[in-house]
């Protein structure tokens, strides 16, 4: 299954004591498909350091860029639809253009894309998607 993981749930999944960990654990097993964008990149880079240091933050770039379960998407089209922070666009973005089967976030911002009939984008908290995986 191809996903798109927002920031805050990669940073939330990552530790191996995490409640989370089993949406990690499932692209570490070549069960999910995370598909990323050169602006996400950079901002799991930034705050991974932020928040985690250099070392997990280079092992998990590493993974993120040599994996074979990775798809690299440049979005050709910015469909604007995260009104109350554009930041999260790239997301969006990202899911629409790669084919994804969903949003993975725990960002209420992006309550909005529930309610569109188009594009049609699933949209799942992290502990809601942790279960659907187990």
């Amino acid at each position: 299954m191809k996903i798109v993981l927002d920031t805050n749930c990669l940073l939330a999944s990552i530790a191996e004591k995490s409640r989370y960990h089993a949406a990690w654990k499932a692209f570490l097993d070549g069960r999910l498909t995370l598909c990323y964008s050169t602006e996400m990149l950079e901002e799991y880079e930034e705050l991974l350091q932020r928040y985690y240091g250099l070392t997990t933050t280079i092992l998990t770039m590493e993974l993120l860029i040599n994996s074979h379960n990775v798809k690299r998407v440049t979005p050709h089209f910015k469909w604007h639809l995260i009104t109350a922070d554009p930041d999260d666009d790239k997301f969006v973005d990202c899911a629409l253009n790669s084919g994804a089967a969903c949003i993975v976030t725990n960002d209420r911002h992006f309550d909005v894309l529930k309610h569109l009939g188009f594009p049609p984008i699933n949209v799942f908290d992290l502990q809601t998607f942790c279960g659907m995986i187990v």
